[in-house]
């Protein structure tokens, strides 16, 4: 059976090559994880140190500067949902000087009709000047028109944006802790906590797990190296005048060619000296955090799709449009930020390997050919790459529990799998739209369908 010795041979130099590349790559980006990680626990040691006392939205100062906080809302296809959301938030926002302008497109009549079907005069139905689908930041400059037109008309300035979406659950205290903290900062951004789906614990789940780590931690340690905070486009707020900065003369605060815009922004607010925060902060002491919740895809290719944007937007153009500046721990960060092509790849190389190495044993086994899979230093590199992903699984099911409970803490080990599907498929999709969106010139919103829950749960 010459064939087999050959065919086994060669079958062994890909496994083992395959092992070497996915084992070598994960404990290159384990090694910043891990040092995230040391960073997080220091941090939390010093506090504890410290004995420093978690602050409230209670006790926050009282706002020196008058003036309405407006929450932009792009919507296109929302005419299910940007109802619900809207009443929600009308009856639970905490605060005596808001407004809510909502942007629609003119060939969305059932969104702008749904809008107007609310009758609040707080709120405000911006129809913007192109058919939809342009991309998110394109509807947001829209509504920043809109607000500079209504600014200019009536005499009044506008305090601070809000961004939120159209499935957005948002938290009564928001208002009244972003009136006090963006006059110190130009950018706040709230954690966001992704409700649980009990008819997707798997897929929807997922971004639990994600979020829960990186709003939980990487944020956290981000902020305390001083690199750039990416907004996340819900659930924060930015100054008046830094939104004009980001603007210029005539000009518009957001970048309409993006798909990421609220990534980029907190990265450009950095750049031009800008202020940033991320805020944890209870609405009274001892309660949970003042958050932003919402349901998230739910269906494999909904969240592929969703994946793939934000790959192209953040990895693939993001590294075209804003390029590698800053310090070291600015740097450092938007390695982390691009790095999740490379994960996929890595993902594709262990899962190849890993699938392959059992059929092949049996058939060296059935032929009585000898065959050699891990060398030594090989086997070395693997478990130190495994002894990697138990702390890193050990962290991820930390940080789940504390936001969610021990039932899906102990979900969010085994739903690194689908996690792991997802960004492999995501990936492979993204390659793609990118490629396609360097020869059109041309990007749309990636519509991903909405839904607002139907039982809100309690703050």
């Amino acid at each position: 059976m010459e064939w087999a010795s050959g065919f086994i041979g060669i079958s062994a130099f890909v496994v083992r090559e395959l092992t070497l590349f996915a084992a070598a790559g994960f404990i290159l980006l384990g090694i910043g994880d891990l040092a995230i990680d040391l960073a997080w626990l220091a941090l939390r040691a010093k506090r504890a140190l410290l004995r420093a006392r978690p602050a409230s939205v209670a006790d926050l100062p009282a706002p020196l500067r008058a003036g309405p906080l407006v929450i932009f809302v792009p919507a296109w296809q929302e005419a299910e949902v940007i109802g619900p959301m809207l009443r929600h938030a009308l009856g639970r926002f905490d605060h005596d000087d808001y407004r809510i302008y909502v942007g629609c497109y003119p060939n969305d009549p059932a969104t702008a009709k749904a809008v107007r079907a609310v009758a609040d005069p707080r709120v405000r139905t911006v129809v913007g000047w192109m058919p939809g689908p342009t991309t998110k930041a394109d509807c947001l400059n829209a509504i920043w028109a809109a607000l500079l037109a209504d600014e200019a008309a009536e005499g009044w300035r506008a305090k601070a944006v809000v961004l939120h979406d159209a499935e957005d659950v948002v938290h009564s205290a928001e208002l009244r802790l972003f009136d006090s903290l963006i006059e110190r900062f130009d950018l706040v951004q709230l954690p966001v906590l992704p409700l649980i789906d009990a008819d997707s614990r798997w897929i929807a789940g997922h971004y639990a797990d994600e979020f829960a780590e990186a709003h939980g931690k990487e944020l956290v340690v981000r902020e305390a190296l001083g690199a750039g905070l990416p907004s996340a486009g819900v659930g924060c707020a930015l100054s008046r005048d830094a939104l004009e900065a980001l603007a210029g003369p005539g000009g518009q605060p957001f970048d309409a060619a993006s798909l990421t815009e609220d990534y980029e922004l907190g990265l450009r607010l950095r750049a031009l000296g800008r202020r940033s925060t991320f805020v944890r902060l209870p609405a009274d002491s001892g309660g949970p955090a003042v958050v932003t919740r919402e349901h998230f895809p739910a269906t494999i290719d909904a969240a592929v799709g969703q994946k793939a944007r934000w790959m192209v937007g953040i990895a693939l153009s993001g590294w075209d449009r804003l390029g590698w500046s800053g310090g070291f721990a600015e740097r450092w960060m938007r390695l982390r930020d691009r790095q999740s092509l490379l994960a996929a790849l890595l993902l594709c190389a262990a899962y190849a390997a890993l699938l392959t190495t059992a059929p092949l044993a049996a058939l060296a086994v059935a032929t009585g050919h000898e065959i050699v899979l891990l060398t030594p230093a090989l086997a070395a590199l693997s478990y130190a790459a495994m002894l990697l992903l138990v702390w890193r699984l050990a962290m991820r099911l930390g940080f789940v529990t504390v936001a969610y409970g021990w039932r899906e803490g102990l979900r969010s080990v085994p739903r690194i799998l689908v996690g792991n599907a997802i960004a492999m498929l995501a990936a492979r999709r993204a390659v793609g739209r990118y490629l396609l969106a360097r020869r059109s010139g041309r990007a749309d919103w990636d519509k991903t369908r909405h839904i607002f829950p139907a039982q809100v749960p309690a703050e």
